[in-house]
């Protein structure tokens, strides 16, 4: 009878903790858990191939438009990685990068450092480090850091700072990423 009721209240936890939670064809949950998926299109013509692998960089080049907003660009890029997860592409078929430069730059930095320089929070931080573990290359323009008087030490650790934005971007394409955005 208690083997019984741990079981049903495991299974209820399960159910109630999923609650609200995408998944992907394998029915695992999908890898950036606080974005959805795109919305199924009954129909549509063009759908991600599980059979490819995607390289995309992401150029993230704007800012949000209030220094207490995400940056939509960060929010793209975590439903395009959970539109491929949802429509069967494997992890090892995801080969995505993105690139902080530009206006875009300073969503890079650690709360303190951020909330020094806005007043805000950094709301950002969340969903860089959800990137991240599910497998992001995350890189920011040094050249824009020195002209935004952005110390090392104030990037976050999940973000690798490169010499300048348009070398890895050219070394990207170069590889065979496709650039999205600006």
């Amino acid at each position: 009878m208690k083997t019984r009721i741990v079981a049903a209240a495991f299974v209820v936890g399960l159910v109630f903790g999923a609650a609200g939670m995408a998944w992907t064809q394998n029915g695992t949950a999908l890898p950036v858990a606080s974005v959805g998926a795109a919305h199924d299109i009954p129909g549509a013509h063009e759908m991600p191939d599980p059979n490819m692998t995607y390289k995309v960089v992401f150029s993230v080049a704007t800012a949000a438009k209030k220094p207490d907003e995400v940056n939509p660009t960060l929010e793209a890029m975590a439903r395009y990685i959970n539109t491929l997860a949802k429509n069967g592409v494997g992890a090892d078929h995801r080969r995505i990068a993105a690139m902080f430069h530009q206006g875009g730059g300073e969503i890079v930095m650690k709360n303190d450092a951020y909330k020094a320089r806005f007043g805000h929070d950094n709301p950002n931080v969340a969903l860089i480090h959800e990137l991240k573990q599910a497998g992001v290359d995350l890189r920011v323009c040094g050249q824009g850091l020195l002209a935004r008087k952005i110390d090392q030490s104030q990037v976050l650790p999940d973000i690798q700072v490169d010499l300048w934005a348009l070398t890895t971007m050219v070394n990207l394409q170069l590889r065979g990423y496709v650039r999205v955005g600006g």
